[in-house]
This record gives C-alpha cells, structure tokens and sequence, in this order.
C-alpha cells in the first residue's frame, strides 16, 4: 500500500512539475522518408557524422573508431542541405542558377510559410520508427530545397530535450530559400553526456568555419539546444557566430523540477511514464495540438475520432530516460551559465509571454550579462513558439537585421525582399484597419501630362529616386510602401534616419515593433554610402529631404517643405543617371493636430533633459546645416485626433537624369534642377490640397456606407483628376 502510495504521489509530481517542463520529450526515432517529410543523413556513415562522435554504450569516452571514420566523412559533411538529399524533381539547370545567383529571391514570393501546421508535425512524428540507435548526428531537411540566395549561410538547429530535431517543421521552406539548413538529432536511447554533445557541435563549427572563415555560421537553440549554443559561442570566441536563442533553458535551477530530482532516485526505474508527444509544457497544450485535427471537419463522429486520435498518440517513456533528460538539462544549465561571460556572438532572445516554470527576470538577466543581445518578446505565444502558426522565424530574423552573409551586415545587399506571406500578413492583418482609416488615393502623371488614378506614370524599372514632403510622424510611408508592392511589385528603399536602427531603443526588447517592420520593407539608414549602393543596383529609393524637421514640425507648419539649400541628391542622382520623380502627399491635417511642439517641450525641464539625452547618442545628421533646416533633434509630439479624412498621393511627371552629364560639374544647373524638384513638390500639395475639397467620399462616414453597400474589397472611388 505504501509502495502504490509513493508511485501515485510520484506520477501526481510528475504531472504537476516535470511533465509541463519536458520539451516535447518522447521516443521519436531516426527520421526516415515519409510522404509526408522525408530526411536524409548528410553523413553516409551511420555511426558518425563529424569527428569525433561518441559512441551511444559509451557516454563518457571517445570512440576513436569513430573518430576515424568521421574525419573519412568530413567530405559528405560539408554537402549542402540541397546535395544531401533525394529530388523528386529534376535539378535545376545551370543557368537558372546563375540568375538565382544574380538576383536572389524575387519579391512577394511564396515562402511556404502557413502550408505545414502542428498538424504535418504530429503526423510526421507518428510515422516515425519506434526504435532508434546510434550516437547523435546531423541530418538536411528535404523541404528546405536549395538556397535561393548566393553563398547562404550555414544554420545549425539545436534542438531541446526531446532531441528529435524537428520543431523547425513549420519553418522548413521559409528558412531553406535563405540558410543552408541542418539539424541535430539526439536519439531519445543515446545517453551522450553534455560534454559530448558539446565537442560534437563544437568539432561541426571549427570544421564550417575552417572551409569558410568569412561566412557566418547562425545556431538555433531551443530550451537545451539554447544552453549547447551558448557554449558553443563560449568555446569559439573568434568564430562568427549568431545565436537564436528561443526560451532557453538556463532558469533550470530556479524551477521546480530542480527540488524534487532527487524523488526520482527513490523510484524504480522500469516504472513507465506516460508522455504525450504533444505535450508542449501544459496539458492545454496537449489539448489545443489535438483540436487541430478537427477544426475543419464537419461531422461529429470524425471529429471525435481524430480528436480521440490525436491524444491516443501518446507513447511510453521509462523513468531511467526522464531522470536522464533532466540531469543532462540540469548540467548544460550549469555549464552554459558559467559561460555566459565569454560569449562575443550576437545574440537574439526569444521569449515567450506565456513560460511554463520559467522564473520571472530570466530574459532581462541574460540580456544584461550577454554582451551584444538583442531581446524579443511574444506576450501572447505559448512555450512552444516554434510551433505556432503565426510566429515567422525568418520575419523575425529580417527585422532585427541580424540577417548576413558575410562577416558585416550590409544593409543593402544582405536584404531580403518581402514575401508573400509577409505582405499579407503586414498589411492584410496589422495594418488593415490604419490603411482603412487612411482609405490612400494613388495618382501618377503620365508623359503627356494627364493625371491617372493609378501608378502607370511612375517608371517600372529602377534606378527611381521619389523625393517628397515629409507628412506629421511619418503617417504616409506605410501606404505608399504598401501601394508600390501591390501595384508594382516592387520594393520601395526608404532612406531613414538613424533613430530607426541604433539599439539604444526600449523598443528593440518589445515584440516585433515598428522598428522592426520599417525595417523588414527594406528601410536603411540615410547616408551617402548607401543611397550609392541603392542606385548602383537599380532600386526604387524613397527620399525626404526635410527628414526629421517636416515629419516632426511645428505647430502651424504643415505642407511647409524644410529642405536645405544645397541640391544633396542631384549630383549622385546624375552619376547613375536615376530617374527624379517628385511627388506630394496631403491629409496629416484630416487626422491629427499637434498641440505641443518641439518649442513647448524645450521649456519642459524634464522633456527637454529627455530630448538632449537621447539624440546624444545618436549620429549626427545634417551637422554642416545652419538653420532650421539642419535642426533634425529627434522628439514625440503631443497630438491630438480628428475627425478622419483621407490621403492622398500625386507622383509627378518623372525628371530624367541620363546624359545630363553637366550637372556633375556645374553647380548652378544642378540647383536649378533642385529647386525644380522642391517647386513641382509643392505645386503637388497645392493641387491636392485643391481637389480633395471635390472627394464626396473624404469623410470616413461616406466611405463606410459606400464600403457597406458594394463590400470591404470595394474601391472607394474619389475626385475626378
């Protein structure tokens, strides 16, 4: 009775501690095709894949035979994720490729994110065999395809407790058009200690980097697999690395499961413990994974027998393999906080809002030990944050700009075009409401002058230089941006100040901000050096000259151009022969008016402490300006709503600059040209400022019954050009 006792409190323990914490653990096997994931191993050895490897019957001594055979298969190591795996399609020929190679990936692609749920995963994870030896290996994903990018860097995914390697599913495609994708699998049999895994990805990075010292190498992390990264990093100092750390388990000491480890010794360890494959840190979770499989069914009796199904997949671990998860989880702790000091790597936190057993502060601790770090939260997400259907990892990675292939990130030729399922899920989810309220009008002028409600006089190809009036907090930006990708297909360059990129911000540590949008739609810092590389490869460059001082001007200042003197655009403009299209923009009046400008806040002892303090730790901009012109101090005005209008945007008849050589040397036609710029932008605000007094449907209240009687979808019609 007392032994029935024990082993009931034990299991209610369990339950209650250890169970919540284990990440997905479970007797998932060596992966094998499937029709639906199909693997295989990059190494052709079964029993080693990078040297040296350790030997499952021996946890804590090298195998020298396997050593040997590793060092025989470094060749079939260093195979790409797209050479290491079985095509069921015929490879793509050599020319294709060099224009892959040329262009990269084409904007508003599929990257196949959405297509693989929780669902694929589950169903991948049961046609998995039940027995698995061998010691730890590498092994390509077959959805990640080849790399549609030129030299893709290396990406190694560590993964947590369970050690099957596949929580990056849902990720697959999306990733492998960027990255070179591999993944370690620990069999849930192999008893390799800490140490051993560690020289395992350890020996993988030295052997990477020693084939190609100039690209980075990115390591993905999940609660154990964080802990093996931030070792790595520790271990390698010199080595490019980028850290992705996705809740990490390095709170393991301050968690329950660490009090009661050692009520596990009291057990027998032939004693069974049932785990769900779906459990995901809580019961709820289990729950959730299983309603997936009958959300789109329609009979009763089918969704009872896949929601019976998928909670029936639950398979049977043996307390001697949960004692021996948590130790080697409890001991990568330990190791990899001691190593926190040492790690040189960039570093990319991510935390989920919803920590099952996670200690409260753990993230702001690691974002303050680690020295170059990047925080993100998702308050919402549960700890599972790889298997959420609306959390993109290459979204997240494009925002932060930690995306590179080469030792230093270039912002213009490391960026990534949107995709897609970025697009829709930016402007059709995030932005729909603002873009609603805004209800943008596009017009263009064609050659012959006319005004059309459409893009058709902007120039389809680059290099295109738009030049324009800044309007109150940048309001506009999102419209046009969004207007261009959907008309034309193309990617608008904005040159944007400084304040959208340094990491002195609060709101790099918030989840996936607006800093992070601005610059996943391929925003860069403005300077010299860019805008040329902007030209140089025939890009769409949006362009403010009033920057800061017309997008946070005063009281009684609007549609009033702050553009300084000298022509800073032209010149550069000529060198590349771009094409000048100015264009003007109104409607900040229609919904906002500010009450408290830069002037009142200077006499606000507080605010102005606050304003000096923060734009002294950004680079200067426009320090050679005198005047107003160059005043570009970075603030928030206090605004107050009104009653919704509409925007409205006029792109001018284009300037052409090729062949007018002249402007390089003579200064005065290049003024000219300037000031002719700056007049048809104001001309522009003058006419729609004009015409928009003709918009029956200005006011959202006649937009809203036009969009109730023909539909959401319907374009909203507007003033006759």
């Amino acid at each position: 009775m007392n032994m029935l006792f024990f082993q009931a409190m034990f299991m209610f323990l369990f339950c209650l501690y250890v169970s919540p914490f284990l990440n997905n653990l479970e007797t998932n096997q060596l992966l094998k095709p499937s029709s639906m994931l199909k693997f295989k191993l990059a190494s052709r050895h079964v029993h080693c894949h990078s040297a040296p490897l350790w030997c499952a019957p021996c946890p804590g001594t090298p195998c020298r035979i396997a050593a040997r055979r590793g060092r025989r298969a470094r060749s079939s190591f260093r195979a790409s994720s797209a050479e290491a795996v079985d095509w069921d399609k015929k490879p793509e020929s050599s020319k294709r490729r060099r224009k892959g190679e040329e262009t990269g990936l084409e904007v508003l692609c599929d990257d196949g994110f959405g297509s693989v749920t929780v669902k694929d995963y589950l169903e991948a994870v049961r046609a998995l065999p039940k027995e698995d030896g061998g010691p730890p290996r590498w092994f390509c994903p077959v959805d990640c395809g080849r790399p549609a990018v030129h030299n893709a860097p290396l990406l190694l995914f560590l993964p947590g407790t369970d050690g099957v390697g596949m929580e990056l599913i849902l990720h697959h495609k999306s990733l492998g058009m960027v990255f070179e994708v591999r993944c370690l699998h620990i069999p849930v049999s192999d008893r390799t200690p800490f140490g051993g895994l560690l020289q395992i990805v350890d020996e993988s990075v030295k052997y990477e980097h020693a084939l190609s010292p100039k690209r980075p190498i990115f390591v993905i992390g999940e609660s154990l697999g964080g802990c093996l990264a931030i070792s790595v990093a520790a271990h390698n100092p010199k080595i490019d690395l980028v850290l992705i750390l996705i809740n990490p388990g390095t709170s393991f000491a301050k968690t329950p499961v660490q009090a009661i480890l050692p009520l596990f010794d009291l057990v027998p360890s032939n004693l069974s413990v049932t785990q769900a494959h779906s459990f995901r840190y809580l019961i709820g979770e289990t729950l959730k994974m299983a309603m997936l499989s009958i959300q789109n069914d329609s009979s009763l009796q089918e969704a009872k027998q896949k929601f019976l199904d998928g909670l029936s997949s639950m398979l049977t671990l043996s307390t001697d393999t949960v004692v021996w998860k948590l130790k080697l989880l409890k001991s990568a702790a330990a190791y990899a906080n001691s190593r926190l000091h040492a790690v040189q790597a960039e570093v990319l936190l991510l935390v989920s809002g919803i920590q099952n057993l996670a200690p409260s502060g753990e993230a702001d601790r690691l974002f303050k030990v680690l020295r170059n770090c990047k925080v993100r939260y998702f308050r919402n997400q549960g700890h599972s944050l790889l298997m959420e259907y609306d959390f993109n990892l290459l979204t997240v990675i494009k925002g932060v700009n930690m995306y590179r292939r080469g030792q230093k990130r270039d912002v213009v030729l490391d960026f990534l075009p949107p995709t897609f399922s970025e697009f829709k899920k930016t402007f059709g989810d995030d932005f729909k409401q603002f873009h609603q309220l805004l209800s943008p009008v596009m017009l263009s002028t064609l050659q012959n002058g006319k005004i059309v409600r459409s893009l058709a006089g902007v120039p389809d190809k680059g290099p295109v230089l738009f030049v324009g009036y800044h309007q109150l907090m940048a309001m506009e930006v999102s419209s046009l941006v969004e207007g261009f990708l959907r008309d034309k297909k193309a990617v608008v360059r904005t040159l944007a100040h400084e304040a959208f990129f340094v990491g002195n911000l609060g709101t790099l540590r918030e989840e996936l901000s607006l800093f992070d949008v601005v610059s996943m739609y391929g925003a860069v810092p403005v300077n010299p050096i860019n805008t040329y590389k902007l030209f140089k490869r025939n890009e769409f460059v949006l362009l403010y000259p009033g920057g800061v001082r017309e997008a946070l001007h005063r009281k009684g200042e609007v549609y009033q151009c702050f553009w300084p003197d000298k022509p800073e655009f032209v010149r550069m403009a000529t060198r590349f022969g771009v094409t000048i299209v100015p264009f003007g923009c109104v409607g900040e009046d229609d919904f906002l008016e500010v009450v408290v400008d830069y002037n009142d806040q200077k006499n606000i002892p507080y605010l102005r402490d606050w304003i000096k303090t923060f734009n002294e730790d950004l680079p200067t901009i426009r320090e050679t300006v005198v005047g107003e012109d160059g005043n570009q101090a970075v603030h928030l005005p206090a605004v107050l709503p009104r009653a919704p209008g509409r925007l409205y945007f006029l792109f001018g008849k284009p300037i052409e600059t090729k062949g007018m050589e002249n402007l390089l040397r003579d200064s005065k036609q290049a003024n000219d040209v300037y000031l002719h710029t700056k007049s048809e932008v104001e001309k522009m605000i003058s006419y729609l400022k004009r015409k928009r007094e003709e918009d029956p449907y200005r006011s959202i209240v006649s937009r809203t019954l036009y969009q109730a009687t023909w539909g959401a979808s319907a374009q909203v019609p507007t003033f006759e050009p």
